[in-house]
């Protein structure tokens, strides 16, 4: 007697299925571009020139004898178009031809060729500041430290360097409107989790802390010392130890606190050829070409707005 079973009509079953839903990595929410200062007056060339002054001076004056005049400093900022980037890829006829989901995968070269020159554009908006220091100096301004290695235990963050960032700026006389601090995901872990956070529930601006989490997508519920703080995946990160004031961060996160109160915004830039999408038929390769390019320039432009405080993020699991 015999029967049909997976052993011994195999060619009527298969093992293997494949879906037309193509599995994609997680995206995540990128700020940057909303704190530069985007130059609209320049077109052409490709380096922008600001005259600054400096103040007047003011001089003791002595009956009967003639004034004196002094001229105030000057400068120029210099801004220059750097950045040339490309994001390209094709497909052939062959497998065009030959691939189930083919549509669907020509259908994602662009929005992830754009998603990638922004995320690009993220990381070196974040990183000009910190380019932008003398790495293991103090850069301090008018008295207030401008990098510094975070006080807390093994190099975290602690409140008090949020009021030390805040002292920074008014030292500096930036306006204290707007306060903006950028930080590493380990950052809001260590502030979380702080002892005397968690036992104090008297303090208003902490409650919730432990029961909601500090932050909701990249900003945090609440601030600390007037800083709104946004947590983002894209700071610059050290790729040797640098030891300021005789403390070292190893490995250290740059996290940047500033004022983005229109017209002091830290950095500028302007962007030469907005992000542009190329595609083509290659007749000799038999194959589409898809291309998307984008021209621009970044720098710091008021490095008194800006204070860098390094961190160590490997102290999450210690």
């Amino acid at each position: 007697m015999s029967g049909f079973t997976t052993d011994t009509v195999t060619h009527l079953t298969r093992s293997n299925l494949w879906t037309t839903q193509l599995k994609e990595l997680f995206d995540d929410e990128r700020m940057a571009m909303r704190y530069v200062n985007w130059i609209d007056s320049f077109p052409d060339g490709d380096t922008w020139n600001q005259p600054s002054i400096g103040r007047a001076e003011v001089l003791d004056y002595e009956e009967d004898q003639p004034l004196k005049y002094t001229a105030m400093d000057t400068g120029n900022f210099t801004m220059t178009i750097t950045e040339y980037v490309q994001s390209g890829t094709y497909i052939t006829n062959k497998l065009k031809q030959d691939s189930y989901v083919a549509d669907q995968l020509i259908a994602k070269f662009v929005p992830e060729q754009n998603r990638a020159i922004m995320v690009d554009l993220e990381t070196k908006i974040l990183a000009v500041g910190p380019d932008g220091q003398t790495s293991a100096n103090s850069n301090t301004i008018n008295g207030g430290k401008h990098r510094f290695v975070g006080s807390g235990t093994n190099e975290t963050i602690t409140p008090e360097d949020f009021a030390k960032a805040r002292y920074a700026l008014q030292a500096a006389n930036v306006p204290m409107t707007n306060l903006v601090a950028i930080v590493d995901p380990s950052v809001e872990y260590a502030l979380s989790t702080m002892t005397n956070l968690v036992n104090v529930s008297f303090n208003p601006t902490w409650e919730g802390i432990v029961r909601n989490g500090m932050s909701s997508g990249t900003r945090f519920l609440m601030s600390v010392y007037g800083w709104d703080i946004y947590t983002s995946h894209y700071l610059k990160v050290n790729t040797t130890t640098e030891a300021i004031d005789g403390v070292t961060a190893t490995l250290g996160v740059n996290n940047l606190f500033f004022s983005a109160t229109s017209g002091m915004l830290p950095f500028i830039g302007a962007i030469r050829q907005p992000v542009k999408v190329d595609s083509k038929y290659n007749m000799d390769y038999q194959r589409d070409e898809y291309a998307t390019t984008m021209r621009y320039g970044l720098k710091l432009h008021r490095p008194e707005n800006l204070v860098v405080i390094l961190t160590d993020t490997d102290q999450v699991y210690v």
